[in-house]
């Protein structure tokens, strides 16, 4: 098994992290996946955190207690990131300007 040389930079921008994981999916062997597979990992990932959340809420619904769920919650969040921009990479989408614009729009939004 080869070990990764992979480095995300300290500090990484929104760039920075679409290239980590346009270089990490090469290295990974994962340019083939479709965006749909993508979308459809990105939905179970969000899956995984939503339970996370769940069981650190102190619902009344019945939970197993023997996961560490912030720790687990941290890892899922992580994991959303890097399959989100996998789907922004594919679609061309820089989530810098992305985020930017949308936020100009939401902030003329009224928020009831």
């Amino acid at each position: 098994m080869q070990m990764s040389k992979l480095h995300l930079k300290d500090n990484p921008t929104l760039k920075d992290i679409q290239q980590y994981v346009a270089e990490m999916e090469i290295e990974r062997g994962f340019t083939s996946v479709t965006v749909l597979e993508t979308c459809l990992l990105l939905i179970e990932e969000m899956g995984e955190l939503a339970k996370c959340v769940r069981k650190s809420s102190h619902t009344s619904m019945r939970v197993d207690s023997a996961k560490q769920y912030q720790e687990n919650a941290a890892e899922e969040i992580a994991d959303i990131i890097l399959v989100l921009t996998s789907i922004a990479n594919r679609l061309d989408v820089d989530l810098e300007t992305a985020l930017r614009e949308k936020e100009e729009v939401n902030k003329l939004r009224v928020w009831e």
